[in-house]
């Protein structure tokens, strides 16, 4: 089966090679094409004779060329035909500049008739839809669970002037009178058509902006290993999108498809029914097919090794400054295929904010082997997790995020590390969820509780280090994690750490009103999932008090940290104390002052290998390397401060 697999790999790579290059060899010159809504596909694609849709662009445009689109609305699915052949000849997709380009999964309805006071109905020909139509497909997949369990959800949505109607569970309710604030609608499908029943509340549908779903997505490549590939400068809405799970296709509005080295920056992502973009897993015949369990992911996981997951082949994409809203799965979702990338400077709030169906893959940010992936500078809020980093997040990097209004910031799940998380705001009730092994939370503001998972039996993997070769499997006993020069606040709470399996240790922290240490705290013993050999493993383990050393406790002094929006930014006001840094001088962090990761046998270090110094703070200022200040910020003052911090 692996020869297979290597087989179609390489195979696929020379074809498309092949179809990138000119048949005579020789080297072209970059052509820019570009769309207008007011132009023909019988067009040639300059400036003065563009084309009218992006996917007339697409088939012409080969490595190297520029896609110009021109502002308008465009209602279309963009399925690349190929990839570029290096970082330095991609193909780019970009809006004109200064113009606002919008595309979009979904299609303009009218011919809508009152059927009571707040209930209008309308027919439409299932021909309107082609091959998918979306109110005749449910979600599903692996740890999809609908709400109630027996209850199905369509991939189709009605959205009134750009916003979202909430799918009714039975026709019924969307005949009774609307809430003005959850209106409804109720499809079904017959032979010929499609009927849609919809609550417009005081309004007639037929003169606004009535859409409904008719693509799956946006843009997204229907076959894997289209490369180097990069979106620019768009907004893209309203996609059918299907649920995503680690073991099968991860489809998003926007999504790379098991391909390498794409950027998708400046883009405005939202109204997704399940994923915003997806760095994910291809498809294949094990799609959810007994996977839902974790020896089924440990299969999945050797599949796609022999399916080219190396760093050479998949992943390294850079996802940045991107704002990404209204999905119900997540907002960025990844399977093995999100390794070794950069996700920076986005904004991603209203994550499964409506609650419509739950299960286990929703998050602003949701990846499984996330392989030296680094997430910084992102803000993330009005989520369930803001960031959950699920299996093989070796070498993973969680830097510089500002997270609020989440119900938890940070989870981390059967990983073995090392993990870094430094630099962060964590403001959310919950700063972490931790089932995991191996990582050094190192100058953080921590405003919430810390939840810890005792013990979870399952066998998950770790890696050479900066590879995806498995090393080995290993349960997942708790601790071995490293508390170092963080700033707790408010209801910074590290109190379930108190006693772990493994060693935890805090070094140089500052505790402020309203905070708990974990020394002498006491603990809620949670257990994660447990096999049936899970207890007597778990004997296995001697359980040990936590260590603090450097500890500054100031009970006495609330830091009363709080945020600010105003017209050019968000500030963070908070009281700070310079004499912290003579009170308790620390030490800067490095590869050589924090103890490796115990599972793996790997130091902390930086995605290339070199060694690891958080010598700057959350704003790039450079840190006194010779006594760093606690958290977040290099303390220059004392008093109440407001700091810029988006």
């Amino acid at each position: 089966m692996k020869n297979f697999f290597c087989g179609l790999l390489v195979l696929s790579s020379v074809c498309s090679v092949a179809q990138n290059r000119p048949a005579d060899g020789r080297q072209r010159p970059y052509v820019e094409y570009h769309v207008s809504v007011n132009g023909d596909d019988n067009n040639d694609g300059t400036s003065s004779r563009p084309l009218k849709t992006i996917m007339a662009a697409a088939h012409k445009a080969m490595p190297g060329d520029v896609i110009t689109v021109h502002g308008g609305i465009y209602r279309e699915a963009i399925t690349p035909p190929r990839g570029g052949n290096s970082g330095q000849e991609r193909i780019v997709y970009q809006a004109a500049r200064g113009e606002k380009v919008v595309v979009k999964g979904s299609e303009v309805v009218k011919g809508w008739q009152r059927l009571n006071e707040d209930t209008w109905v309308v027919s439409i020909a299932n021909s309107f839809f082609g091959k998918f139509n979306p109110y005749k497909e449910y979600i599903h997949g692996d740890w999809f669970w609908p709400t109630p369990k027996d209850r199905k959800y369509l991939r189709g949505a009605v959205y009134l002037n750009g916003d979202w109607l909430m799918e009714a569970a039975k026709k019924e309710e969307a005949l009774r009178p609307a809430d003005a604030k959850n209106p409804l609608w109720w499809a079904a499908v017959d032979a010929d058509s499609t009927t849609i029943w919809a609550q417009f509340k005081n309004i007639d549908p037929n003169r606004e902006l009535v859409e409904v779903n008719v693509r799956p997505t946006v843009f997204y490549p229907d076959k894997p290993f289209m490369n180097f590939i990069t979106v620019r400068g768009f907004t893209m809405e309203q996609a059918a999108t299907n649920w995503a799970p680690p073991t099968a296709e991860q489809m998003g509005l926007i999504g790379t498809h098991w391909s390498r080295g794409w950027i998708i920056e400046d883009n405005t992502v939202r109204y997704s029914k399940c994923v915003g973009i997806s760095l994910g897993k291809y498809g294949d015949a094990h799609d959810n097919n007994q996977t839902e369990s974790a020896e089924g992911y440990v299969g999945t996981i050797k599949r796609a090794l022999a399916f080219g997951w190396n760093k050479s082949t998949i992943g390294g994409h850079l996802v940045r400054n991107n704002t990404i809203s209204h999905c119900e799965q997540t907002g960025i979702v990844g399977s093995m295929g999100c390794a070794y990338s950069i996700v920076e400077g986005n904004t991603i709030h209203d994550i499964y904010i409506r609650r419509l169906f739950s299960g286990a893959e929703q998050a602003a940010i949701k990846f499984h082997g996330a392989v030296d992936v680094q997430i910084r500078n992102n803000h993330i809020y009005r989520s369930n997790f803001g960031i959950w980093l699920d299996w093989m997040a070796q070498g993973a990097q969680v830097n510089n995020n500002l997270m609020h209004d989440n119900d938890e910031d940070i989870f981390l799940e059967v990983n073995h590390g090392p993990m870094l998380v430094s630099n962060n705001i964590l403001l959310s009730k919950t700063s972490f969820l931790m089932n995991s092994g191996g990582a050094a939370i190192v100058h953080n503001m921590i405003g919430g509780k810390i939840r810890v998972i005792s013990y979870d039996s399952r066998l998950t993997p770790y890696h050479r280090a900066h590879a995806t070769e498995l090393a080995g499997l290993h349960d997942n006993p708790g601790g071995d994690i490293q508390f170092v020069n963080n700033l707790f606040v408010n209801r910074g709470d590290a109190g379930e750490y108190s006693k772990a399996l493994l060693p935890v240790t805090f070094t140089g922290n500052v505790y402020t009103k309203g905070a708990v240490r974990a020394v002498n705290a006491d603990r809620t013993q949670r257990l994660g999932e447990m096999n049936a050999g899970g207890k007597e493993k778990m004997k296995q383990y001697k359980e040990q008090a936590a260590t603090e050393l450097q500890a500054l406790v100031k009970t006495g002094f609330d830091a009363a940290a709080r945020l600010i929006t105003r017209n050019d930014g968000i500030y963070l006001e908070i009281n700070l104390d310079k004499n912290w840094l003579t009170e308790q001088p620390r030490k800067l962090v490095t590869t050589q002052s924090l103890r490796p990761a115990i599972v793996p046998a790997l130091p902390f270090g930086n995605s290339d290998g070199t060694s690891l110094k958080i010598d700057t703070d959350y704003s790039g200022s450079r840190r006194n390397t010779a006594n760093p200040s606690p958290g977040p910020f290099e303390i220059k003052r004392s008093g109440k401060l407001e700091i810029k911090v988006k």
